[in-house]
């Protein structure tokens, strides 16, 4: 298909050619004359009245006839300007068509001026690629070039981010759009479209791989195991570590197709797989479960492994974390069991109003007659797994009680109805699970916070149980006595870890867990402080006999340096500078006795603030610190709970469903694993 360049002219005018041809004349009154065939005749000209058309000035002086053709006009510029005239200085004029501005355009000025001219030109309509449109021969206006490169990195990237099956790359209409959008465009099929998808995944996974062998600190992991629409069980793996800026990261290394039998050891040779094909094998610092048996087997032979290779820190003491989020919802669900008798009416309730279409439209007829209910709060049902669900629900039902009871005295049918003192006991028992739902929301985030942040929680809601323990509502004393023997079971010295991360948050430290100790044991306190300190001065110590061995330089630089200053500043760095300040400072301490962990808790601790960045604060600290804040910035980095495997799972049930249930265990890994790293855990 042959196509002329657009013509762009205030008052617009554009011929249309099969074939491209460049007219000149040789002077006035003569014929236009073929560049192409050198022939006046011929038949691919326009008829003689172009070269008098209206937008030459014929008030100028006209050009003087030369003795030899006219050198062609090539350059885009003229697409916009027209020859005029030979000026009183002998030099040859141009002007604007649309505008009418005039320059001097001889052949030894250039054109650079006339092209500075045209996006200037108020009258010219404005394109970013005059030169990079065309016209075909119907007329439509059209890029030069179609790119098939970026074109097929546009449709793996739509497949990735938005779950689309591959089978869209074929479909009829999606195709005609992409003709309609240029007529040039290629499809592809479906074996394309997978081939780029995995092509993508090996890229991405060569640099997620290559960057966490960079990173100097450990990483720590989280595992669970699904089971999809169609019967088949899949493990995750994922990983969560402080990359080289101090930021934390979470990212799917695995999504797999996990053969029975789930038992320990099987669980335990897949995960040890995983480790190996990434390379992180000697990099382990915790691993989070939930409560399954099965996962207290695997991650039991797991830690034999990798001790074998002396790969875990002080023989994988703290190797273990078990899943906070679990753990709660245990403790709730315990508690609930109590109050199940108080609950059924309201779930009947909520149950009976959201059955059919005709009872949600009688009981908002009840709302709007009662008045004065906030109805941006819907009626909200519960999952009986889920504790959380049942306290939303609750919330939500005890905002509509008067409409409750204005439905059970027109509706026969209904009656569940709560009394007055059910719906009381019902508020009491709201206002006292408030605090752990809002415990179950921090902790159960995918963008999870940093690990210093758990321990006071956790603290809160001990205490909360502990003060309920006499409360005056029986229901309540019930709940919080079978509740307290859960958390006791699970959380009678709270995690290690996470008393870790409270120590390394400067604005808490050990003032933080003294305090906390003696609200809830004013006299054996001190005993829990001391083994807490313990533990944190011999997981120091392994880090400091790791750093001497292996004689590991400073970790994360603060500033990036640009390559323009290299050889300058190899210079300045046989100068003496302040880090080199700090590590002496630290040093002279050190030949005192004093460790870094020690001249940290000796440091006084800084104002809580509730914008406060631990990690940055480690950050610049690491200069002084170094091997305090390698030790830091991967307790920080510690997960508490599975979420995050979870979350791998929501994805996975968009990617695999009773539409698309035959894709090979590759190809599921592939999506799930590259939109996780392209886009994180978002939806």
């Amino acid at each position: 298909m042959m196509a002329t360049r657009v013509s762009f002219m205030g008052f617009g005018y554009a011929w249309l050619l099969r074939k491209a041809c460049i007219m000149t004349t040789s002077s006035v009154g003569k014929e236009p004359t073929c560049i192409s065939c050198d022939d006046e005749d011929c038949e691919m000209l326009p008829n003689a009245s172009f070269v008098n058309n209206s937008n030459v000035d014929k008030s100028y002086e006209t050009i003087e006839p030369q003795t030899k053709r006219a050198k062609t006009l090539t350059s885009d510029v003229w697409n916009c300007f027209v020859k005029t005239r030979v000026g009183k200085d002998g030099k040859e004029k141009c002007k604007c068509k649309a505008c009418g501005k005039e320059y001097t355009c001889a052949s030894k000025s250039g054109t650079s001026h006339l092209a500075r001219h045209i996006p200037k030109c108020h009258m010219v309509p404005q394109f970013h690629n005059i030169g990079g449109m065309l016209i075909d021969y119907e007329g439509k206006l059209r890029k030069r070039k179609f790119d098939s490169k970026i074109n097929r990195e546009i449709l793996y990237e739509l497949i990735i981010a938005h779950d689309l099956p591959f089978s869209i790359v074929e479909w009829r209409v999606f195709r005609k759009y992409q003709k309609f959008l240029n007529e040039d465009c290629t499809s592809i099929s479906r074996k394309t479209a997978k081939c780029d998808v995995m092509k993508k995944y090996e890229i991405e996974k060569g640099k997620l791989k290559q960057q966490l062998g960079q990173i100097p600190g450990r990483v720590c992991l989280t595992s669970d195991c699904w089971t999809a629409c169609t019967n088949i069980g899949y493990i995750s793996l994922t990983v969560h570590y402080v990359d080289k800026d101090w930021k934390l990261k979470s990212k799917i290394l695995s999504f797999t197709h996990m053969q029975p039998p789930h038992t320990g050891h099987d669980l335990a040779l897949k995960v040890l797989g995983f480790l190996k094909d990434w390379g992180i094998e000697k990099k382990i610092f915790f691993i989070t479960l939930d409560n399954a048996s099965s996962n207290d087997n695997m991650q039991n032979m797991l830690k034999e492994h990798l001790c074998l290779s002396n790969s875990l820190l002080l023989n994988g003491e703290f190797f273990h974390i078990r899943c906070s989020a679990h753990i709660l919802n245990l403790i709730v669900q315990d508690g609930l069991k109590v109050a199940s008798d108080a609950l059924l009416k309201i779930r009947q309730s909520v149950h009976y109003v959201r059955a059919s279409e005709s009872r949600k439209k009688q009981f908002f007829q009840c709302v709007e007659q009662v008045g004065g209910i906030d109805t941006s709060i819907g009626l909200r049902s519960d999952c009986v797994t889920r504790w959380n669900c049942t306290y939303t629900m609750l919330e939500s039902a005890i905002n509509y009680r008067r409409a409750f009871h204005s439905l059970s005295l027109i509706d026969k049918n209904y009656k569940w109805c709560p009394s007055n003192d059910e719906w009381f006991r019902s508020i009491s028992m709201c206002e006292f699970l408030k605090p752990f739902y809002i415990m179950t929301n921090l902790i159960s985030g995918s963008s999870y916070p940093s690990s210093n942040l758990y321990f006071g929680e956790i603290w809160r809601i001990e205490l909360l149980l502990t003060s309920n323990l006499e409360n005056e509502d029986l229901l309540i004393q019930s709940m919080c006595s079978r509740m307290k023997e859960k958390f006791d079971k699970y959380w009678s010295e709270y995690s290690v870890v996470l008393a870790f991360g409270a120590i390394l948050d400067p604005t808490k430290k050990l003032d933080f867990l003294k305090y906390t100790y003696s609200k809830l044991d004013s006299h054996g306190y001190e005993e829990k402080l001391e083994r807490v300190k313990k533990a944190l001065y011999a997981l120091f110590e392994e880090y400091r006999n790791k750093s001497a061995s292996t004689n590991l330089t400073p970790i994360f630089s603060n500033v990036s340096q640009p390559p323009i200053v290299v050889r300058r500043e190899r210079e300045m760095e046989k100068l003496p500078t302040y880090d080199d300040f700090e590590k002496f400072d630290c040093q002279e301490t050190n030949n005192y006795g004093k460790s870094q962990l020690d001249l940290y808790l000796e440091e006084p601790r800084i104002s809580f603030s509730g914008n406060f960045d631990v990690l940055g604060y480690w950050k610049d600290k690491s200069n002084r610190f170094n091997d305090l804040a390698r030790m830091t910035c991967d307790v920080l980095s510690t997960p508490i709970t599975t979420v995050a495997s979870e979350s791998a799972f929501s994805i996975g049930s968009r990617v695999l469903n009773k539409y698309r249930s035959s894709m090979l265990d590759e190809t599921v890994q592939a999506l799930i694993c590259t939109r996780n790293w392209l886009l994180g855990f978002v939806d």
